[in-house]
Order: structure tokens, then C-alpha cells, then sequence
């Protein structure tokens, strides 16, 4: 019995840090960048448990970040997390232009990094895009969308598009462009490579298919 009690425990241990299983965790790919703008990642419930995702990792390696979970956010808690510090918000996401229900974002009026807040939406698709609808205060913000995007290295999640990131890679490049040629996040995509390829030995080969034309 004991040793049955034993092998649970073991099981269900858990990283205090990533908050993964001990056996799966992620914690010796944190790498710390200093970013000038601030971070906000908004995690859509779906994906705290997915080991896939990486939003956790970008928060780990970016200090002073705030990771915060929901799909509907209460209207004076997401504003405080939008401003807190006298920061600018400015959400990553890209143009929308026509589309209903949604109006349209304000410019992004220039703006020092250091007095930036960037949003991330930690979701699929389809799933920003309900949050987006969700939240008015989202809606209301200058958007950055990515330019001269390379395709993603996310190869463990499909995608619909090369172009379409990992929430990691999309802050990383967009951190990037607020804060010009030189900034330091090369590193945070390198360690990227090396949560994708522990990801991917969790994950089965494919069955052939055995059947004949």
C-alpha cells in the first residue's frame, strides 16, 4: 500500500515554478529578457493545462510580466491590468478591417516603449477572437500588428497559416518592434526551440495508414 501511496505521490508531483509535472517540466528553458515595454499576457482558460502552449514560459522569462486567466474579464480588474503604472496599452493582434460588431481600433499615437504595456491574447483563433467580442476594453485599444513575420517553429501545434505564432514567438517579435533594432529577445526564440523539441519526444509517432488505394 505504502508503495502504491508512494507511486501516486511521485506521479502527481508538480514544478512550483512552471507548474508542470516534474517529469515534464520546462523550468531549464526559462531565459530572462529585460523588456523596455511592459508585458500583459490574457490566457484563455483552455490553455493553462495544454503542455503545448508556451504563455507560461514567455512569462517566466520576461520579469515583471503578468500572466492573468479568462475569457470575460471583469471591466475595472482588466483596466487596472491595462494601465497600472501610467503604461499605454497597445494590443497585439492584427488589422481587422469591416469586421462586424467590432469598431474600429484608435492608431497607436508614437509612443516610447518604456511607456508600454503590450496585450497578448493567449489563445487560438478562433478563441482571441471571442475574447475580443468579450471585452469591450480590449476592442477600444490601438492594435500592433507584426510585420515581415518568418513562418512559426510552433511544429507541435497546427496552424492554419506558416505565419500564424506560438504566443511566445508573437511577443517576442513584437516586443522587438516596439523597441527597435538591437533589442534582446533572440534568446527567449532560441530557448523556444528547445521547449518545442522536449514538447515533441511527448508526442506519439503517427500510425501509417495501412490501407490500400
Amino acid at each position: 500500500m505504502s508503495g502504491a501511496m508512494s507511486a501516486v505521490g511521485v506521479k502527481r508531483a508538480r514544478c512550483p515554478t512552471c507548474l508542470r509535472a516534474q517529469s515534464a517540466c520546462i523550468c531549464r528553458w526559462i531565459t530572462r529578457v529585460e523588456a523596455r515595454a511592459a508585458l500583459l499576457v490574457l490566457q484563455h482558460p483552455l490553455e493553462v493545462n495544454n503542455a503545448k502552449n508556451s504563455a507560461r514560459l514567455l512569462h517566466l522569462s520576461v520579469p515583471g510580466s503578468v500572466l492573468s486567466v479568462g475569457e470575460a474579464f471583469d471591466d475595472a480588474e482588466l483596466d487596472a491590468l491595462l494601465h497600472a503604472g501610467g503604461r499605454v496599452p497597445v494590443l497585439l493582434y492584427p488589422d481587422t478591417p469591416g469586421d462586424a460588431g467590432l469598431p474600429a481600433p484608435p492608431p497607436l499615437a508614437p509612443t516610447q516603449a518604456d511607456r508600454l504595456r503590450l496585450v497578448v491574447l493567449d489563445a487560438t483563433w478562433r478563441k482571441s477572437r471571442k475574447m475580443l467580442y468579450l471585452n469591450p476594453l480590449l476592442q477600444r485599444l490601438p492594435r500592433l500588428a507584426l510585420v515581415d513575420v518568418a513562418p512559426s517553429n510552433y511544429r507541435i501545434r497546427k496552424a492554419h497559416a506558416p505565419h500564424q505564432l506560438s504566443s511566445l514567438e508573437a511577443a517576442a517579435l513584437a516586443l522587438a518592434q516596439l523597441e527597435g533594432e538591437g533589442a534582446p529577445f533572440q534568446p527567449l526564440l532560441d530557448a523556444f526551440e528547445g521547449f518545442v523539441q522536449q514538447q515533441a519526444a511527448f508526442v506519439p509517432p503517427a500510425t501509417p495508414d495501412l490501407k490500400s488505394d
